[in-house]
């Protein structure tokens, strides 16, 4: 066990004899090439819960104080990669070096959690006697994935600026580092677009929401919340959001949702919608969960319009994959319209026949699947043209996967291991496992219970790696994983906390650490962690996470409905 409670558990931990280091008011901060960016932080954060100010060291230790020195170093980089890390602090001097700027602030994240929870308070208060030290210690640390992701909806139920801003501090504490940003969606558009301004002028509002999934009072009458609900990012938050998370060495993914859980736009801009078979200027924003029948018509005007978008949103976002969603497309409409059927011969679709490019993975297809992949093409080779990667839920394997594009794998782990073995990168997400919109408990005070029950613990033995792919040539294309937390549910940051702590301190473990298989993960060693050091944490940074004996009273929703899921979730 890690004596002082480090979350994730590092590589390797190595007390050393001596005294502590002990920050305070004589403490330098010296900061070489490369580590300024993480120098700065650490005098916002750090300096803020201290009450010290952390002034440069000018190439030497304070000559009271001792000194925090921040620096990189290129062979370490070669041995532990880029993200990896050596702490090791002794009485005047805690030293900090990493593989390249981003190995020095998840360093620095380590000196922090080191400290004690008072470093994670925005303002000094006074701490149980012997804070403020760090023993006489080495910490080796790096990363076992590249990818190591939260998805948080945004489209559903809207967050506002501050609180994507204050999601971003929490993944930078638990080392994960990237952003995968739900913005459009059957109920909201919530990114603005310039040259289309009726995206948020009438795709960010819809009129009411549902209370619960689908949920009915006693009487069976469904339940409504009739306030309108709404919100948008302008380009400048967005900017903010992802200069922000770049300083913490986040990257922010932008998921635009494209051919299905387009409602919202077509609501904006009804001539996307297929207007042979449905009346689109009749459409709204949806105010139902769930999936949408109405999806984008296959027309050139429809692509010319979401590259226009896509222009906007590359000029916002330098993130190398762009998400564009291609999951849950009803084809009803497709099968009905006229035009749809036109493209589909156009196009040259197969009526009914494998999938290229699956090999001995090949399955069927629809035509009207195949327009789907035609859409995933388009864009793809649209991206790339920009030096850009498309990525997508799992569904965009049926009709064919577009070169170069990766694959979120959501609906288990089967849409994964295909695309590994056809040559495509993949991050693992399955529902089965990593979904944090799911319910964390059987008992009945849970609020909103939706899908399966998956614990604390469930999460912390999540494997990233399916079996099938493990010791094979085809492991490396599991760029990494991710937990999702989806909102229908969640309308605000106590539900959003709530279902994503503590279970995400779990999966920032299994993304970051190298942990043994699950059935020999010591989840109890975890525990102790947690509670030795990681839920007070959790408290200084005024989270509202479910407590691990069960949630507190204002934490319940009863009489809301959720969605459960019945029998074991599917392993594949």
């Amino acid at each position: 066990m890690t004596p002082t409670g480090l979350v994730p558990a590092p590589r390797e931990f190595v007390p050393a004899a001596g005294p502590p280091f002990v920050l305070g008011h004589g403490t330098a901060l010296d900061a070489a090439p490369g580590a300024e960016d993480t120098a700065r932080w650490l005098r916002a954060t750090l300096g803020a819960a201290a009450g010290v100010q952390l002034p440069p060291a000018a190439g030497r230790p304070a000559p009271d104080g001792g000194a925090i020195v921040l620096r990189t170093d290129g062979p370490l980089g070669e041995r532990l990669g880029p993200e990896g890390y050596v702490l090791e602090s002794e009485a005047r001097r805690v030293t900090v070096t990493g593989g390249s700027p981003a190995g020095v602030f998840h360093g620095a994240q380590t000196l922090r959690q080191l400290l004690g929870p008072a470093a994670f308070r925005r303002a000094r208060i006074a701490p149980p006697e012997g804070s403020w030290s760090i023993p006489a210690l080495r910490v080796e640390d790096a990363p076992r994935f590249a990818w190591r992701g939260y998805l948080l909806d945004v489209a559903r139920h809207f967050m506002p600026k501050d609180g994507v801003l204050r999601i971003l501090d929490l993944l930078a504490a638990h080392k994960l580092n990237v952003l995968h940003l739900h913005l459009t969606d059957d109920q909201g558009w919530r990114i603005e677009i310039e040259r289309s301004p009726r995206l948020t002028g009438v795709g960010a509002t819809r009129a009411r929401t549902r209370v619960g999934h689908g949920g009915r009072d006693r009487g069976g009458t469904p339940m409504w919340d009739e306030r309108a609900h709404g919100g948008r990012y302008t380009q400048d938050d967005l900017r903010e959001i992802v200069a922000y998370a770049a300083e913490r060495h986040i990257t922010v993914v932008p998921e635009i949702d494209v051919p299905g859980h387009s409602q919202a736009a077509v609501a904006a801009y009804p001539e996307l919608g297929n207007t042979d078979v449905v009346d689109t200027k009749s459409l709204r924003v949806w105010t139902e969960w769930g999936v949408s029948p109405n999806v984008l018509a296959p027309t050139e005007a429809v692509l010319r319009f979401y590259e226009g978008v896509l222009e906007e949103v590359l000029e916002i976002f330098p993130s190398r994959f762009v998400h564009l969603g291609g999951d849950e497309c009803p084809k009803d409409q497709w099968r009905a319209s006229p035009a749809a059927q036109a493209r589909i011969r156009e196009a040259g679709l197969p009526a009914d026949g494998p999938a290229p490019g699956h090999g001995h993975d090949a399955v069927r297809v629809t035509p009207e699947e195949a327009l789907q992949s035609w859409f995933a093409r388009h864009f793809a080779g649209w991206l790339a043209a920009r030096g850009r990667r498309l990525v997508g839920w799992d569904e965009i394997l049926a009709g064919g996967l577009p070169e170069g594009a990766a694959v979120s794998s959501w609906r288990g782990r089967s849409g994964g291991v295909a695309a590994a073995r056809a040559g495509h990168d993949v991050v693992m997400c399955p529902e089965q496992h990593v979904y944090l919109d799911h319910r964390q408990d059987a008992g009945a005070d849970e609020p909103v219970p939706l899908g399966y029950v998956r614990t604390l613990e469930d999460v912390y033995r999540f494997e990233p790696v399916p079996p099938e792919l493990a010791g094979t040539r085809y492991e490396h294309h599991v760029l990494g994983a991710q937990a999702n937390m989806w909102t229908e549910c969640a309308e605000n940051q106590q539900r959003v906390d709530y279902q994503t702590f503590p279970r995400l301190a779990a999966f920032a473990e299994v993304a970051w650490s190298r942990l043994p298989p699950p059935p020999e993960r010591d989840f109890a060693d975890f525990e102790r962690r947690m509670e030795q050091a990681h839920y007070a944490r959790l408290d200084a940074m005024g989270v509202d996470y479910r407590p691990p004996g069960g949630p507190h009273p204002w934490q319940r929703r009863p009489g809301v409905q959720g969605r459960p899921a019945e029998g074991a979730p599917p392993s594949t």
